[in-house]
């Protein structure tokens, strides 16, 4: 119990299950951080937020003088100290202090308490820090150094947040470099200087000439090489971690990826990035592979990372040979932060790194205790990346024949290399990768591929984090990874969304450099565009009212002919049996109707659609409560009379059927923006998101439907069937309604 209660106050302070659950199995670290979250929620009177948790988990992992925790805690609780950089001072005071009392003013002067940074003096520090490197940046553009800008903004503005300098150094570097488009690929971001597209470059083996590319003096054999395999083919791939599905921000990687190879008659690999046993699962790949393939795309091999993992070791230790890597000992929570201090073994012989690396590889360390890291300073000034960690994992492939796995930044560019890729197309965020990419081909004098980096594509009123999927799975608020509510693939997928339209929404958005952020009506409207052309029509009623008629035209139900498409009824008919009783919505009468109402009522007959009659109220049955229970109307042929003022939609002799009426999950935009919703994500779902109707009535031509199979049900919307459905029970789903809601926005 004891456990479990650590966890949920563990991942209460923003650390995720896995992560909570590795600092459980550290004595120590685990004790301090139990108290540090104890005694800031005391201060606090109420649940911690993610910043204030990092920076408690940061002062549980580093704090050496436990004397010293409570003290540091009330300063974090109390957001005096509310930065990495306040609280790395704050450690360095006390370690260098560590006698008592504690001088309070100089302790707040040395640590910046009270120093508050506004986003003006970031904006217009890291602005003059820009204008500094102007022409250098121009000229070595997206390969420029970008951990020197933040480091000369940092020293001018020694207390701001590092994140949020280096936002803006982003925003600033990107609006400098200009957000070129999609329809700009082929002519100005991906251009060299005499104006050829990148993939005339790649045509013609000329990355040297993309800007910021590295080159050695052995760039242009390697090209040659390149060229004699691919033949100048474009060449892209679509690499996911197999630890989760596949959301709507993924369909348009997918989408740029396989498109862009198919416009160019290129091929796309499906590569599976399987370099994490402890969150892979057979399920993830299955459905990864089946989501790829409903947007319509065939991948031309699908590969795994593990397919190299011989190679990738092999290239491992001919890195620490050219003194480009070596095995460390620091663990986990002494690399995080921004200015986390230099390896004390960054500089030990290549023959101990060698001999130490090959112990790694045969179990002789415990998780935690090596890395293998790599030498060199990547864009936003983080040092040494890991290359390879001890992980006793079985993996799902390989079982137990590794204990050491390659990270993504090691993996990603020399798996890249080993297919011979020419775009390696990445989100915004693998910017600060961008030279360990390069620099790590180069290191080992191998093929090296060129990486560009585009927005991501995210919805309003939406959350698609595995983590907090998991967090609406657990509270009971969706069923799984596929609630309709939901943006993941397989979700849109049951609600009944077509993956031409997920496709068709893909292609306006574009690709741009900045992060896009969509309205989900957007979406819809591209869904209501397919689903009018491909679902066939047919009639439901969701809260039924009895009408006889009593004097129908027939001594037995009439069979009527109804087009699947009225527009065009070429596409053909399907039947519905028209009886004596049919069941009509509650909402299309009314006893005493107000100003405009056109439906049935005293004195206004109504036409019943595709039937040719009209229909008269004649008397009301109510029962003892006084609710209406049913109406008694005599019916006449349409052309027979005046023109009713509406047609309204009916069913006869009906199924019965359950219906799924599915509405925003969150009722705020950004649910996971603590301005907006300060509750958490979690206090911020929408009660009304889904509404049961168990006994809809729908008519019987929908009776041999499949799951999947999609219609349109008159003046009600598209709906889709549920998996769900089994012999005798039909489910629907609302895929959305015939109109978008005007008080959407």
């Amino acid at each position: 119990m004891a456990t479990l209660d650590s966890l949920s106050l563990f991942t209460g302070l923003g650390l995720s299950e896995h992560k909570a659950r590795e600092t459980l199995k550290n004595t120590a670290l685990s004790a301090q951080l139990r108290e540090a979250a104890i005694q800031a929620q005391q201060t606090l009177g109420s649940t911690i937020d993610k910043g204030t948790g990092t920076l408690l988990y940061g002062l549980a992992s580093r704090l050496r003088d436990t004397r010293r925790l409570s003290f540091l805690v009330s300063y974090i609780a109390s957001k005096k100290i509310h930065t990495e950089s306040q609280l790395s001072a704050a450690l360095e005071y006390v370690r260098s202090h560590p006698l008592d009392p504690i001088d309070l003013v100089d302790f707040e002067q040395e640590c910046g308490v009270g120093v508050m940074v506004t986003p003006e003096q970031i904006e217009e520090a890291v602005e003059a820090t820009i204008n500094r490197h102007r022409p250098q940046l121009l000229v070595e553009r997206y390969h420029f150094n970008m951990g020197l800008l933040m480091g000369e903004a940092r020293a001018v503005l020694k207390w701001a947040d590092g994140k949020m300098i280096k936002h803006e150094v982003d925003m600033q570097v990107g609006t400098l470099m200009q957000c070129w488009g999609f329809s700009q690929v082929a002519k100005a971001r991906l251009q060299e200087t005499d104006r050829r597209t990148a993939k005339d470059v790649m045509e013609n083996g000329e990355n040297y000439k993309t800007p910021g590319y590295v080159t050695t003096p052995h760039t242009m054999d390697l090209l040659k090489q390149h060229m004699e395999i691919t033949g100048g083919q474009v060449r892209t791939r679509f690499p996911p971690e197999p630890n989760g599905i596949l959301h709507i921000g993924h369909a348009k990687a997918i989408n740029f990826n396989f498109g862009y190879a198919k416009a160019n008659n290129g091929i796309c690999f499906l590569r599976f990035d399987d370099t994490n046993p402890e969150k892979e699962e057979a399920k993830f790949f299955t459905a990864i592979y089946d989501m790829v393939t409903w947007l319509g795309y065939t991948p031309y091999k699908v590969t795994y990372a593990s397919d190299y993992f011989d190679q990738l070791y092999a290239w491992a230790v001919e890195l620490i040979r050219r003194g480009q890597a070596y095995v460390c000992h620091q663990r986990g929570e002494e690399l995080k932060g921004h200015n986390p201090l230099p390896s004390p073994w960054r500089d030990r012989p290549v023959e101990e790194s060698l001999l130490l690396f090959e112990a790694m590889r045969k179990g002789k360390f415990s998780e935690g205790e090596a890395t293998l890291r790599m030498k060199l300073v990547m864009e936003d000034g983080k040092m040494d990346p890991v290359a390879y960690r001890v992980k006793y994992t079985p993996h799902h492939r390989t079982g137990d024949s590794w204990c050491i796995y390659p990270t993504y930044d090691y993996t990603h560019c020399l798996c890249d290399s080993i297919e011979h890729v020419t775009h390696s197309l990445c989100t915004k965020e693998f910017q600060a990768r961008r030279s360990s990419y390069f620099w790590l081909c180069n290191a080992l004098d191998v093929y090296c591929p060129v990486q560009w980096e585009y927005g991501r594509l995210n919805l309003h009123y939406a959350v698609v984090s595995k983590r907090k999927i998991l967090q609406l799975v657990a509270a009971g608020a969706v069923r799984d990874w596929d609630d309709p509510r939901l943006f993941t693939l397989t979700a849109l997928r049951r609600r009944g969304f077509p993956p031409e339209a997920i496709n068709n929404f893909c292609a306006r958005v574009g690709v741009t450099v900045a992060q896009t952020t969509m309205e989900p009506h957007l979406l819809e409207a591209c869904v209501r565009d397919i689903l009018n052309d491909t679902a066939p029509r047919a009639m439901a009623v969701l809260e039924s009212l009895q009408v006889l008629i009593t004097n129908f035209p027939a001594a037995k139900s009439l069979d009527i002919q109804v087009p699947n498409f009225p527009a065009d009824e070429t596409k053909g008919f399907h039947q519905v049996p028209f009886a004596p009783i049919v069941f009509i919505e509650r909402t299309d009468f009314k006893e005493e109707p107000e100003p405009g109402f056109k439906r049935l009522a005293w004195g206004q007959p109504v036409g019943l659609r595709h039937t040719g009659y009209v229909i008269e109220l004649q008397h009301v049955v109510k029962g003892s409560s006084g609710c209406v229970e049913s109406l008694e109307v005599t019916c006449r042929r349409a052309d027979a009379g005046e023109k009713p003022k509406a047609f309204i939609h009916w069913v006869s002799q009906p199924l019965t059927c359950e219906i799924r009426l599915y509405e925003r999950l969150f009722q705020h935009k950004n649910p996971e923006d603590p301005v907006e919703v300060p509750g958490g994500f979690l206090s911020d779902l929408n009660p009304a998101s889904l509404q049961v109707v168990e006994a809809a009535l729908v008519d019987r031509s929908v009776a041999l439907a499949q799951p999947f199979d999609k219609f349109q049900f008159e003046r009600l919307g598209y709906f889709s069937v549920d998996p769900d459905s089994h012999q005798g029970q039909l489910v629907f789903n609302r895929t959305v309604t015939l109109k978008e809601d005007p008080g959407k926005v």
